[in-house]
């Protein structure tokens, strides 16, 4: 995002539903092609299970990384 030039308060919120929406959408699939009493859909859903690890790691990496952006990006984005 930052090559992209995305500011701060945009990339953080997008990498955060980029990381989190796969996983809902491979359990309505897994769900939906084996049944809901399959191993698959059992492990697909213990995959959703890595989800809150997975999402506080990407919120602290986005706190992190916050300095590699112009703040005055921020600024003009809270503007809007």
């Amino acid at each position: 995002m930052k090559w992209l030039q995305v500011p701060h308060t945009v990339a953080s919120p997008g990498a955060l539903i980029g990381a989190s929406n796969f996983f809902e959408l491979a359990v309505a699939t897994t769900i939906a092609l084996f049944g809901a009493d399959s191993g698959a859909a059992l492990a697909t859903v213990v995959g959703v299970l890595v989800e809150v690890p997975v999402m506080l790691s990407v919120c602290a990496a986005c706190n992190r990384t916050g300095h590699w952006f112009d703040k005055q990006e921020a600024v003009e984005c809270r503007e809007f």
